[in-house]
Parts: C-alpha cells; sequence; structure tokens
C-alpha cells in the first residue's frame, strides 16, 4: 500500500448562503476526501466571529477534517477549495507526529 500521511485541513465556509449550503459543503469536501484518504476526524466548530472582516464579512463556519492521506492529496484539496464558491479561506497541513 502507498504511503501515507497525516494531514488536517481547515476551512471556513461563508453563511450567506444559508444553513443547507454549509452543510452540503462540508460533505463534499469529506467525500473527496474519503474518497482516496482515511478520515480521522471532523470537528465541525461552527459560527465563529471574525477578528477582522473577511470579504465584508464579520463570521463564518469553521471545519476541520483530519486525514492520512497520499502526498498528491493535499494539492488536489487547495485546487479544490481555491475554486469553490463558498469556500472563504483555508489550509491543509501535514501534521508532524
Amino acid at each position: 500500500m502507498a504511503k501515507t500521511t497525516a494531514y488536517e485541513a481547515l476551512f471556513i465556509i461563508d453563511m450567506g448562503n444559508g444553513e443547507t449550503a454549509v452543510k452540503d459543503l462540508v460533505e463534499k469536501f469529506k467525500n473527496l476526501i474519503a474518497a482516496s484518504a482515511e478520515i480521522t476526524g471532523v470537528n465541525e466548530w461552527g459560527k465563529r466571529r471574525f477578528a477582522y472582516p473577511i470579504n465584508d464579512k464579520n463570521e463564518g463556519y469553521y471545519v476541520l477534517i483530519n486525514f492520512n492521506g497520499p502526498a498528491e492529496l493535499p494539492a488536489e484539496l487547495n485546487r479544490v477549495f481555491g475554486i469553490t464558491e463558498g469556500i472563504m479561506r483555508y489550509l491543509v497541513t501535514k501534521v508532524e507526529a
């Protein structure tokens, strides 16, 4: 089996499109990650207020997904996060053991 590495993806969803859109985006990224990696945890932090406005908004919905996957997956996630409407900010990082 190919070597896998531990990663975490933290992203903020714009809540302006409604709760259904937020849930759909969370499911979209859980499914995208699960297709080629093992999800070890999903932590929905929920609605949080920003320290400063982002895109003229003062709050967003935070989601943290931990997963073990191949080295190519973070680049693909970054690409999809970047082109997905409703994603305000995102960060995919390698978790050091």
